[in-house]
């Protein structure tokens, strides 16, 4: 008889046996692809809490309905619609690659429909399309599941991004039907249930995941996303892990290897960050081709002199004082400029708080820590004064206060006068027990009046209330003092605010501010404006003339062309413009550029143009203008002219979108607005935006 059988196998032979194995076992037991009965875990309860459970069963409901009514917006913007591939005017192939597949049925212009209707980004429309469409398509089950009030949207995340990406549709319903048996009629998180996906799609498909990170790979890049503070912003780099790795790993060695600066400490992700900088913009002596960058800076006059007023790097809102600090990069313009020989410095400013009143330079300045710990310590005393109504007195001097304390202990120890009993009690008699006040020791002398009478406690507590009274008084005179105080130091802040950059920022207008302006702050504005090309900037600082009231671009100008409008053109006031008295109202006025004959707008209209739009004028749009190109002709040339009144700037998509999404319309009016249309009647009105 034999017992057992001993078999060595090769790799491959034991692999197939096991694969034989496996699938033998599938068709012996199929998985149920049934759904259970969808109903909520739990009861609702009773109260408030019950209508939580209420509103958010309500919102899963309507979250179902929406992804419903999504797809069956999808169904009616056929991808048919759009131009096909390798067709000129087409999506380029490299983003046709990265889009998802739930999309690839769906015309590229559904999204900027929807982006006008609900007031979203177009980021945000394509993720609702996607998310829609996978729901009603991939996983209809779930959407059942969330309609029901079974599951609430937290749940469909781990269900679109572990489930949904399974191709077999057998398998796909198999892994869903499961998961959401085991998840009925449970308490259970989307973190559980993402964690419970991700075992069942291990199991069952393993390729899911080679073929999820293939497509990852296809949509690497990189981000710029606004940081959590205005003037900061957030680079994401979408690389592979060994890549990210390495670059981290990299990046972390470049700043090890920088010593430290005692006068200038920074943190190992900090010297990461500059590291990172120098590494990109100034790659030292190397065969790489030098690269400029182009940023535009918008800044007010207030806000390069000292003033508050936050400023615009490539249309991202920053604070002044990094304006002021970008400038300061540029040569011209000095980072102390907002500090004149006329202005006191923050330094003096704060030496000169802790001074005499008699001979401080500067505003007072409040103890604030030490003050308000003394002020907190009387608190309930300060309650004793203002129900009794007392009028305080002025605090005596240092010291005083505890001789009168003494002198009033003393008094209320002394022998009282004889004064007879009331009526019904006997001379001599005991006086009822009366405890000590609260926190003070029992009087050593309290024995002995014992055997004079019993009004000698009344008569002590009367003593210790004038105390009391007296201290409340000195509490109250202290307050008003420390109000005077802070009154003084806000006074001082103003001041010093005013005599910094307060003055810019309260200015009504540039002339007020260049009133306001040192001579030494002229000069460098001055020089600023009269930077060229060709050194540390790109292109000449440009003058924006706006409207008061609107903040409209009015023209845009530099300081040659504000020089020769400045007088009438005569020989002499060329030679002296200042002294110019002539009529200069039949001069040329500032305004935008002229139009041009050709179809390409000259670069001083071109200029004009990306200065007024700055961003892509469609709905929503945030994306800047490309330099270069998509200045679009409202009315086509050469039927409409290459004038400011007859240009738009749009972002290279929604340049697309204009001429070739069926069923839209956009017209612009003579002031600058965008009138767009969709396809379903619906208008939204864009406007340039204001300085």
């Amino acid at each position: 008889m034999i017992d057992h059988v001993t078999a060595t196998l090769t790799a491959s032979e034991a692999y197939e046996l096991a694969a034989r194995r496996a699938r033998a076992s599938r068709k012996r037991r199929p998985e149920s692809c049934e759904w259970p009965e969808f109903a909520p875990p739990v009861a609702l309860a009773a109260g408030p809490l019950g209508a939580v459970q209420a509103a958010d069963r309500e919102i899963g409901r309507q979250t179902a309905r929406r992804a419903r009514a999504v797809a069956e917006f999808a169904a009616s913007r056929p991808a048919s619609n759009d131009r096909p591939q390798g067709e000129p005017g087409a999506m380029s192939a490299e983003r046709w690659a990265t889009r998802p597949e739930a999309l690839r049925e769906v015309s590229e212009w559904a999204a900027q429909e929807l982006v006008v209707a609900l007031s979203i980004s177009t980021e945000a429309a394509e993720l609702l399309l996607t998310r829609s469409l996978t729901l009603v398509h991939r996983l209809p089950g779930t959407l059942a599941a969330l309609e029901a009030g079974a599951l609430h949207p937290g749940h469909l995340w781990p269900m679109l991004e572990k489930v949904a990406p399974i191709e077999n549709a057998t398998v796909r319903a198999e892994v869903e039907a499961s998961l959401l048996r085991w998840a009925a009629g449970r308490v259970t998180t989307p973190a559980q249930l993402g964690a419970k996906a991700r075992r069942e799609v291990a199991r069952r498909d393993a390729r899911a995941a080679a073929r999820k990170l293939a497509k990852a790979i296809a949509r690497r890049g990189v981000r710029l996303q606004p940081g959590p503070v205005d003037g900061m912003a957030t680079v994401t780099a979408v690389l592979t892990q060994p890549e990210a790795l390495v670059f981290l790993k990299a990046l972390g060695a470049f700043a090890d290897a920088v010593p430290d600066d005692p006068e200038n400490p920074r943190t190992r992700d900090q010297k990461m960050a500059d590291c990172l900088m120098d590494l990109v913009l100034r790659p030292g002596q190397s065969d790489r081709v030098s690269v400029q960058v182009l940023l535009t800076i918008v800044a007010s006059l207030g806000t390069v002199a000292g003033g508050d007023e936050p400023g615009e790097v490539d249309g991202h809102v920053v604070p002044a004082e990094t304006i002021r600090a970008l400038l300061a990069l540029f040569g011209p313009l000095s980072q102390s400029q907002s500090q004149t020989s006329q202005e006191p410095a923050f330094d003096d400013l704060e030496s000169g708080m802790g001074e005499s009143a008699a001979g401080r330079s500067g505003p007072p300045r409040w103890d604030v820590e030490e003050d308000l710990e003394r002020l907190w310590a009387e608190t309930e005393r300060w309650t004793l004064a203002d129900l009794l109504g007392a009028e305080p007195d002025p605090e005596p001097p240092g010291g005083e206060r505890l001789d009168l304390e003494a002198q009033d202990f003393q008094q209320s120890n002394a022998d009282p006068p004889d004064v007879p009993a009331p009526d019904g009690e006997p001379a001599g008699s005991e006086p009822p027990d009366v405890p000590a006040p609260h926190g003070e020791p029992p009087d050593p002398g309290f024995a002995e009046r014992d055997e004079t009478g019993w009004w000698v406690a009344a008569d002590r507590a009367v003593d210790e209330a004038g105390v009391a009274l007296r201290h409340a008084d000195e509490v109250a005179a202290r307050a008003r003092r420390l109000v005077r105080t802070a009154s003084a130091a806000d006074a001082g802040d103003e001041a010093a605010w005013q005599a910094a950059g307060g003055r810019f920022t309260d200015a009504e207008d540039a002339l007020a501010v260049l009133r306001a302006c040192s001579e030494d702050q002229r000069q460098r504005l001055l020089d600023l404006l009269a930077a060229t090309g060709g050194g540390s900037l790109a292109e000449r600082p440009r003058i924006a003339l706006t409207h008061a009231m609107t903040g409209a671009l009015l023209a845009l100008a530099d300081l040659p062309e504000l020089r020769r409008a400045g007088h009438c053109g005569a020989r002499a006031c060329r030679r002296n413009p200042a002294g110019c008295i002539h009529d200069l109202s039949g001069r040329p006025g500032l305004g935008p550029p002229g139009p041009t004959d050709g179809y390409r707008p000259s670069t001083r209209l071109d200029r004009f143009m990306r200065a007024r739009d700055r961003r892509c004028r469609f709905p929503g749009c945030r994306r800047p203008v490309p330099r270069g190109g998509e200045l679009d002709h409202d009315r086509p040339y050469p039927d409409g002219p290459t004038s400011a009144t007859n240009l738009t700037g749009y972002c290279t998509g929604h340049h697309r979108g204009k001429h070739q999404a069926p069923g839209w319309r956009h017209e612009l009016h003579p002031d600058g607005s965008l009138t767009v249309t969709t396809p379903t009647g619906l208008t939204a009105v864009t406007t340039p935006p204001p300085y």
